[in-house]
């Protein structure tokens, strides 16, 4: 019984800390806004309430490699065209465990990103936009359905948040070689560089874990933000003035979308050490469940592979998940459809991946 305990609390703080925050992994600007499954990794927090629980969860990729549809444009590399960015976020949580159900947290991300390209920058010369700051907070209350004292095999706990319009929605940088007489122009960044979305996203959330034996068992993890607002009001033609083609489509203003994650897969524990390999699918779609769908936007999906380790120290405990993409999938956005349709012409935009993602988080007892 007191292995198959320990069993437990790994799945918990697996499913708590280890990489449920959603951020895929290039141009499908899907931010990390991910809920947070709260339980403890320490038996007496069980049972007891009052406890606090720190995590500064670290996140990079770079994105390179473009995609239309499943299909990489593997020319856009060898012509030095393709658009590469520098993604990096870290998060801070506070978490609050009332007792062995409830629970609320408050994830505070800090984004830091550069974005090259020659097509923003006049097509002749590559350049960088950056932008830095605090992203979108997100407030988050949990319960677990089952009593944990009880459902020792396994259990299902349930997500319910806000992800509040904090971070700068309309984050300005200047673009080399396209104002008048080939100037500088300053305009709003691109839509993958943003720090926030300027929507309200309603989060909802669902944990669950089994254990067959007290070192092997399996989790998984639904998670999906809905955002209701359709467009933020800012402009997509990065200072510029809209293409009509924009202007026709609706592109020529940006889309608040929603996102989803799934995650399933195994954990294995020895000793102080967790050890996971799981499925990791992280989603932008083209059509929200509330409100308009129009605007600028780069729908898409990205299924990955996810190997990850933990090492458990008494309070402390010390992580890395590396997700390494195995599909990704730049779909039709709405605009794309409004343009078939109104050219009889298929059109589909592109958007940039990167092969894999660095998670690296450390979680204190407070």
């Amino acid at each position: 019984m007191k292995f198959t305990y320990k069993f437990f609390i790994g799945i918990a703080i697996y499913l708590l800390f280890n990489n449920t925050n959603v951020n895929a992994q290039g141009c499908v600007a899907i931010r990390s806004t991910g809920g947070l499954c709260a339980m403890d990794e320490h038996p007496d927090s069980l049972s007891s309430s009052g406890s606090w629980l720190f995590n500064a969860n670290s996140r990079y990729y770079r994105s390179y490699k473009h995609f239309v549809g499943k299909q990489e444009q593997k020319q856009r590399i060898a012509l030095g065209t393709n658009v590469i960015n520098h993604s990096f976020a870290q998060d801070f949580t506070l978490t609050r465990i009332f007792n062995n159900r409830w629970s609320f947290s408050i994830d505070v991300p800090i984004l830091n990103n550069v974005r090259s390209s020659l097509y923003e920058h006049g097509g002749k010369e590559r350049h960088e936009t950056h932008s830095f700051g605090i992203g979108d907070v997100s407030v988050k209350a949990y319960a677990w359905l089952l009593n944990p004292a009880k459902a020792r095999k396994g259990n299902i706990q349930a997500g319910l948040g806000l992800k509040l319009p904090t971070g700068s929605y309309n984050y300005q940088d200047y673009f080399q070689n396209t104002g008048v007489g080939g100037a500088k122009l300053l305009g709003p960044v691109d839509q993958s560089i943003q720090l926030g979305d300027g929507g309200t996203g309603i989060i909802t959330e669902l944990n669950g874990y089994y254990n067959f034996s007290h070192n092997f068992g399996l989790y998984g993890t639904f998670y999906y933000m809905i955002s209701p607002r359709e467009q933020n009001g800012v402009s997509s033609a990065r200072g510029g003035t809209p293409s009509a083609k924009a202007v026709s489509n609706g592109s020529d203003i940006m889309s608040v979308p929603d996102q989803f994650m799934i995650r399933v897969g195994a954990n294995y524990g020895v000793g102080k050490f967790n050890f996971s390999a799981g499925v990791r699918e992280e989603c932008l779609p083209a059509k929200d469940l509330i409100g308009g769908s129009n605007g600028f936007r780069r729908p898409g999906y990205i299924i990955s592979a996810e190997p990850g380790i933990t090492y458990r120290i008494k309070s402390f405990s010390i992580y890395t998940f590396v997700p390494i993409a195995m599909v990704r999938d730049r779909i039709q956005s709405v605009p794309d459809k409004i343009t078939t349709r109104l050219t009889g012409v298929y059109a589909q935009g592109d958007a940039a991946f990167a092969d894999y993602a660095i998670n690296v988080g450390v979680t204190f007892k407070l």
